[in-house]
């Protein structure tokens, strides 16, 4: 099949290609490199001209006056130039249904383009969209990435990226992306729960992690455990960072000769996965219900890592042996989990070593290809497989 994938998320579109390519499929991808991770992309869509100096400066006083981000039009333009390569495919999938990023006026011209001229576009249901966050908001759950915007408003301005699918603009894309494409594919059940009753929703498949690139490494542990906290900025609350900092400085006073802790900031994608390979655990984030694609890469390479892993995971998965620990936004639960860990060193070393077998046996980028081509395979106007 010749295959078009539409945006990238923490290499997530990368590993699937990979994945496809191994099974012999003819695979394009093109979008923008996600800011400063700099995935990369194929076809890049990104707005080069405003990121010179000049040019730069311009758009962020007009964004300023007005909120309007101008290298938008660059990207668009960039669309157009390259408009011929993203038509004929077999099959479409976009990451998001705001995949390329411009302004929602601006993508739904975009799109209607990929729509008008390709079979089939599925979309991956794998982060923010009007749809999740409004069920995250309308729903009984213990906890949700919003809960420290709905504890307190005044987090507004660290949720702006998330808020802005709660707009009417975004609503009106969501819309219209929904009538076109042929199916939703949730990538973990923080997205299933909230697409399990739409009538476009597939079932889940995981995310593809290429194990192949991210090398096992047995931990090895020399009387002292070195744990990793890589931040985000834009997502600093989102993901329970100012939580995840108050329990480590606990945990730094409790062991001051028995851990050593090390943040980093914001960094490239390769910088970031080399920053902790001499890390035991990783401390990934608070507010979900199953792993997110950083979280399953430190798995695969034998890390112990602390995000979401409730009891749907474990029941979906039919797990018997601990491969990650779950992780909530308690700071006296993180310190308790986190004392166990250094105080019984060797749960650490077999933890690493189940966390990577998981990867293998349901993450592992081929098999997961396949469960997409299946999915692909969904004829919307039949409701069935063929």
């Amino acid at each position: 099949m010749r295959i078009l994938l539409v945006g990238e998320y923490s290499r997530f579109h990368n590993s699937l290609k990979e994945g496809l390519q191994k099974l012999k499929h003819d695979v394009t991808l093109m979008g923008r490199a996600d800011s400063f991770k700099n995935y990369p992309i194929d076809i890049s869509l990104e707005a080069t001209f405003f990121q010179k100096k000049i040019p730069n400066l311009f758009r962020q006083i007009l964004f300023r006056i007005s909120t309007i981000d101008i290298a938008a039009f660059e990207v668009a333009y960039r669309f157009y130039k390259h408009r011929k390569s993203f038509r004929n495919y077999d099959v479409v999938q976009l990451v998001n249904e705001f995949p390329i990023e411009t302004t929602p006026f601006l993508e739904q011209k975009l799109l209607k383009y990929i729509f008008k001229h390709n079979k089939k576009v599925f979309l991956s249901s794998c982060g923010d969209d009007f749809h999740y966050l409004n069920y995250i908001l309308n729903t009984e759950l213990p906890y949700h990435i919003l809960t420290p915007y709905v504890n307190n408003k005044n987090a507004r301005k660290n949720y702006k990226y998330s808020l802005k699918y709660l707009s009417a603009a975004h609503e009106n894309l969501h819309h219209f992306v929904i009538q076109n494409i042929q199916g939703i594919i949730p990538a973990n059940f923080d997205y299933e729960m909230a697409y399990r009753k739409h009538p476009k929703a597939l079932p889940l498949v995981p995310f593809p992690i290429n194990v192949d690139l991210l090398k096992f490494k047995s931990l090895d542990y020399q009387g002292k455990v070195h744990i990793f906290h890589g931040v985000n900025q834009v997502n600093y609350l989102k993901k329970g960072n100012d939580l995840i900092e108050k329990a480590l400085e606990i945990i730094s006073a409790k062991y001051p000769n028995r851990v050593e802790v090390k943040t980093a900031y914001s960094l490239p994608y390769k910088e970031y996965i080399e920053t902790y390979d001499e890390a035991h655990i990783i401390m990934d984030q608070l507010y979900g219900y199953d792993q997110g694609y950083n979280a399953l890469e430190a798995m695969a390479k034998g890390k112990v890592v602390f995000s979401g892993a409730e009891a749907a995971f474990h029941k979906y998965y039919n797990l018997n042996k601990k491969v990650v620990i779950n992780a909530t936004p308690n700071v006296d639960d993180l310190v308790e989990k986190l004392s166990f860990l250094i105080e019984n060193p060797e749960e650490l070393l077999q933890i690493g070593k189940n966390a990577r077998a998981f990867v293998e046996d349901f993450h592992e980028y081929e098999r997961v290809a396949k469960q997409y081509v299946e999915r692909w395979r969904f004829d919307s106007a039949q409701r069935t497989f063929i």
